[in-house]
């Protein structure tokens, strides 16, 4: 059972004991120290969109989130069953002070979270949060008397104006997807993907659609990380249903990975690249990823005369560069989408419509179109954390052995071993380390990857 806080918000696992999951305790207490840190910023407003993913333990969460915040005075907008990116536009939208989105994510089902948004409908910075935890170790809250609680609304239109604001977007060709004639296959996860994905296909004029695990009860029909090893049904019913291509989103609807049209994977490394060569050739301007995700796109950067920056995991510190850079197109290599001059968070559905668009405008296949990029591996693992584990010393150790490699110890630790790289670091959202490796060889990635992973546990 785990709590975990980071820079990804407050997320664990349902049912246990209070501080060592997110028991209904926690859920109020971090809440009302949310609660509390917005009215510290903005006194005057006193709005919070909040909106959830399909998980089981979703309304029960929703219901504690509403009363808290109420019971602060906090007037709640509630988007109820939406997605990450829906309720950050939605915050912009009502000129809300904050957000809250109740999802875990890519966590299985027995997970949830609290993610935090500013006025920005951003995640809030790892100061703000560490601010916020403070104020959540203190218990110093000020409840508001019975004639100043906060109200309650429902916003049945925030999914309706993102998508609006999708297909109004200057680099997507609604008329050009509609004559592509697309015929596609949607694995909703058993989440919102099953409301959000079908709309905005029909709004881009895709009529053919067939929409797998579409009932939204949390009870995900497989782990809801759209990895390769996760998404056999979705392959097999592309081949199957001779569609032109297949997309899988997160329960929350921030990832997003394609399979091409003979059922074999796009690549969920390849979404960024894809879409990044797309808007570089419309857009010239900088472009970031997180530094875990595939070299192929500071390949592409390179060929369209642009400059590549990379990034420390995690949403907030990627969307950090993109500010500093002035960047047009950024994101991650889990299939995170950031189109700025949309919004500063990731997004499938922007990334959906530009993906279409693209592939509209190439006359290619998805297969001809993935093998237009520069071929990488990445080996993708983790080791979980038994309590009690030093990271610190276990990499310390690790850099010495690697010292004469060059190493980037920004977030955690990259190694790099000519072309090829290694990257070290303890998850934002789960008790465990990823190691991630790439290289121009699978099986050279496997064996760095496997190196490495020997190297962890020798070093425990």
């Amino acid at each position: 059972m785990s709590l975990i806080k980071s820079i990804s918000g407050i997320r664990g696992t349902i049912g246990g004991r209070p501080g060592e999951t997110l028991s209904p305790l926690d859920v109020v207490k971090f809440t009302a120290a949310y609660g509390t840190w917005l009215l510290q910023q903005q006194p005057d407003n006193k709005k919070v969109v909040i909106g959830r993913d399909g998980r089981i333990s979703g309304a029960l969460i929703q219901r504690l989130v509403i009363s808290t915040l109420n019971a602060l005075g906090i007037d709640v907008v509630d988007l109820d069953l939406s997605t990450t990116p829906t309720v950050e536009m939605a915050v912009k939208f009502e000129k809300a002070a904050g957000g809250i989105i109740l999802t875990a994510s890519h966590n299985p089902q027995d997970w949830n979270a609290l993610k935090l948004l500013n006025s920005e409908g951003e995640f809030i910075s790892a100061a703000d949060g560490a601010t916020l935890l403070e104020i959540a170790a203190s218990d110093n809250y000020t409840f508001a008397p019975v004639d100043k609680l906060g109200s309650y609304t429902v916003n049945t239109t925030a999914l309706d104006k993102h998508i609006e604001a999708v297909i109004n977007y200057p680099l997507v060709d609604v008329a050009a997807i509609k004559k592509g004639k697309f015929k596609i296959v949607v694995d909703a996860i058993n989440s919102t993907g099953a409301i959000a994905v079908p709309a905005l296909l029909k709004a881009l004029g895709v009529k053919d659609v067939v929409v797998l695990n579409e009932e939204i009860n949390g009870k995900f029909a497989h782990n809801p990380e759209p990895l390769p090893q996760h998404l056999t049904q979705l392959c097999n019913e592309v081949d199957k249903q001779q569609a032109h291509l297949g997309i899988a989103v997160d329960p929350d609807v921030d990832r997003l990975c394609f399979v091409c049209e003979d059922g074999s994977l796009f690549g969920e490394e390849y979404t960024l690249v894809a879409v990044a060569d797309y808007v570089l050739q419309h857009k010239k301007g900088a472009s970031v990823s997180n530094m875990s995700s595939t070299r192929a796109l500071q390949d592409v950067a390179k060929i369209h005369g642009t400059e590549y920056f990379p990034s420390a995991v995690g949403e907030v510190n990627v969307v950090t560069k993109m500010k500093q850079v002035h960047a047009v197109i950024g994101g991650e290599g889990n299939g995170g989408i950031i189109v700025p001059d949309l919004h500063y968070g990731r997004d499938a559905l922007i990334g959906i419509a530009l993906f279409l668009t693209q592939l509209a405008h190439s006359k290619k296949s998805v297969r001809q179109l993935r093998n237009s990029y520069p071929d990488y591996f990445m080996s993708k693992n983790k080791i979980e954390l038994e309590n009690g584990v030093d990271v610190n010393n276990v990499f310390t150790k690790i850099q010495d052995k690697y010292k004469n490699n060059p190493i980037n110890k920004e977030d955690g630790l990259k190694i790099e071993f000519d072309n090829d790289w290694v990257h070290l670091r303890t998850s934002n959202t789960e008790p465990i380390i990823r190691i991630y490796a790439e290289s121009s060889f699978e099986t050279t990635a496997d064996n760095i990857a496997r190196r490495l992973m020997q190297d962890i546990r020798e070093s425990m």
